[in-house]
């Protein structure tokens, strides 16, 4: 199998294109150059931090050191999910309910991909179960916290309209149901354009790395339609399930209207 291996020197050229946008900015007058500079050194520290992490891991195969690698994991992602929100949730709900969601989608769908397709000796082995959650783990966040984030927004521009259907005899769930399918449309909707662009007018992440490093067009095309399903799986088990817990929240046993549970908007 031939690849071409990266340089540094290689890095160091193609960040020339970030010095470049940099000086873009302050020939606009734009002023995100700084905000720039600490995005690129930061994806450079986290992204050798994450090599030097799981060569450690590839090397140890252990269950217990993969599953806290994979908490961790969900755990930050938990943490972006909330940092999305325009109305969060107050109290444990703004982080718990995100991240519980993502956990048992992201969860679920891994274990299930590497027992019936992809098959690896040990199952748990952190080369495959690692990057598998990866890539479910982040499109399940984003899905959350667009699912989350169109709900609260929802509820509160159209609080009239659902405290007289509330008044009129609907329970939660009917007055809510209009928000809930939006919030989950939108939730949605990044994986379906992202299946309906790929290949024709894109070539996803994963494919092109794979080509990239060797494998067969053909091959690469297989694992990436898999990885497409798995996260489509993902992300409408966690905006579904995060959704309806956001309407539970925001409503009572008395199916009452709770955006006292919601943390104040910005000015």
């Amino acid at each position: 199998m031939n690849f071409i291996t990266v340089t540094p020197i290689d890095l160091a050229i193609a960040a020339v294109l970030v010095i470049l946008n940099g000086a873009l900015s302050i020939a606009l007058g734009l002023r995100i150059e700084a905000q720039l500079a600490i995005a690129a050194v930061r994806m450079v520290v986290q992204l050798l931090l994450v090599g030097i992490v799981l060569t450690t891991l590839f090397a140890l195969v252990s269950p217990l050191w993969t599953g806290l690698a994979a908490l961790a994991m969900v755990l930050f992602a938990g943490r972006e999910i909330v940092a999305r929100q325009e109305r969060r949730l107050l109290g444990a709900w703004a982080y718990g309910l995100g991240t519980a969601c993502m956990l048992v989608a992201a969860t679920i769908v891994t274990v299930f991909a590497l027992i019936t397709q992809v098959q690896p000796d040990p199952w748990y082995n952190p080369r495959w179960s690692l990057p598998l959650l990866g890539m479910i783990l982040g499109n399940t966040m984003t899905g959350i916290s667009l699912g989350l984030h169109t709900l609260t927004t929802t509820v509160v521009r159209e609080r009239v309209a659902i405290e007289a259907r509330l008044a009129l005899g609907a329970s939660r769930n009917e007055a809510l149901q209009s928000a809930s399918r939006g919030a989950v449309r939108t939730a949605l909707m990044p994986i379906v354009n992202a299946m309906a662009a790929s290949g024709l007018v894109a070539l996803p992440g994963m494919m092109t790395g794979q080509i990239l490093a060797g494998i067969e067009p053909i091959e690469a095309v297989k694992y990436q339609i898999l990885i497409m399903f798995l996260i489509a799986g993902g992300t409408s088990l966690g905006a579904v399930t995060a959704v309806a817990g956001g309407v539970y929240r925001l409503t009572d046993a008395r199916h009452r209207l709770r955006l006292d549970r919601l943390a104040p908007g910005p000015a």
